[in-house]
């Protein structure tokens, strides 16, 4: 009609994608990261988020955890919906470990650094490692103090050296040997520039129930980046030798019956959720902790970072378990269901007199 104009129908809005749970990528996000622009850090948060993403993992069933130092920035960049936690330096393990005690059902997610594991929490990092929290615990170890301008951390290898010249003449604390001597039932050691790695064992970190401990070798781009230093991410990328393609397929896929598996290696976690290994230069069994072992000496021999997985018991005993707490959590329980009976109160009574 003379006069009048038509107008185009509105354009489809695109809709983000969407997992399992109906959440964006973007819900598992956080702050924008204030770390130097390429520390190997943050490419960690990327795969973190992916793996939650991946895995449908609700954010507000997840606490987040962390001690002091560059690495312990890192909770703040992902699961913003998340509870969260930043402990006293070297202490995170004793606050994950009570709050895995109050709430069993929540997921922990513990973000620590190599000298806030491998120095001054040492002590804490002994003792959570044997027992068994259902607790994700990730290091992110550059070998250097960031925050205090470079120093040696316990896990910088013998002969390293800083930007200055100075040669470290201490032999290294390795937290992945430590960690299975202790009786921590999954265990491996990944390399930040190895993205497609990392994203798998995370995952299957976060599906395993019980302690995973993750050494991930985070170069720090403004302190040990350099020739010399064993922790860069030259000399990483130069002598990375992974031990398997790993592969993770979560208990829900029912496609994984169905797959060509070859030559692969299975290992069924508790959850039924599946790791898949192809053997690259060595057949290994990650199962065998004497194997593990070897592996590991091997590799400091020939002067080579092992990543992969390095030891996984697929069935330990979680640690909520062996204490006998009842379903629900500690946190929700009523006065009336904590508070003993009268005749049991006696009891205990007559028995300190």
């Amino acid at each position: 009609m003379a006069g009048t104009t038509e107008t185009a129908p509105p354009a489809e809005s695109k809709q983000p994608q969407v997992n399992r749970i109906g959440l964006a990528k973007k819900d598992y996000g956080g702050l924008k990261s204030t770390l130097c622009i390429g520390c190997g850090h943050d490419l960690i948060t990327a795969r973190i988020i992916d793996a939650c993403y991946n895995l449908g993992i609700r954010p507000e069933q997840v606490a987040k955890l962390s001690g002091i130092g560059c690495s312990s920035k890192t909770p703040a960049y992902f699961l913003n919906r998340a509870h969260g936690f930043n402990a006293v330096h070297g202490r995170m393990p004793a606050i994950a470990t009570g709050a895995q005690v109050a709430n069993k059902h929540l997921k922990l997610i513990a973000v620590s650094g190599d000298g806030d594991s491998a120095n001054i929490g040492m002590g804490h990092f002994v003792h959570v490692m044997r027992r068994n929290l259902n607790l994700t615990y990730i290091v992110e170890n550059n070998g250097v103090y960031g925050l205090t301008k470079g120093q040696f951390s316990a896990t910088a290898d013998k002969g390293s050296k800083q930007k200055s010249g100075n040669v470290n003449p201490n032999d290294p604390i390795d937290l992945c040997e430590m960690a299975f001597m202790l009786g921590c039932g999954f265990v491996a050691r990944l390399f930040a520039g190895n993205t497609k790695q990392m994203t798998s064992v995370i995952e299957a970190a976060l599906a395993y129930q019980g302690l995973a401990l993750l050494d991930i070798i985070s170069p720090c781009v403004t302190f040990n980046n350099h020739e010399g230093s064993t922790k860069s991410f030259p000399y990483a990328k130069a002598n990375e030798e992974p031990l398997h393609d790993i592969g993770f397929v979560p208990a829900y896929d029912p496609t994984y019956m169905e797959m060509d598996h070859g030559e692969e290696r299975e290992i069924t976690l508790s959850d039924g959720s599946h790791i898949t290994l192809k053997a690259l230069a060595r057949d290994f069994d990650p199962t065998d902790r004497r194997a593990a072992a070897l592996q590991i000496m091997e590799a400091k021999n020939t002067n080579k970072i092992l990543t992969g997985l390095i030891y996984v018991n697929p069935k330990a005993d979680l640690y909520t378990e062996q204490l006998g707490l009842v379903d629900t959590p500690l946190a929700l329980l009523t006065e009336k269901e904590t508070r003993p009976a009268e005749g049991v109160l006696k009891q205990i009574m007559d028995d300190l007199a």
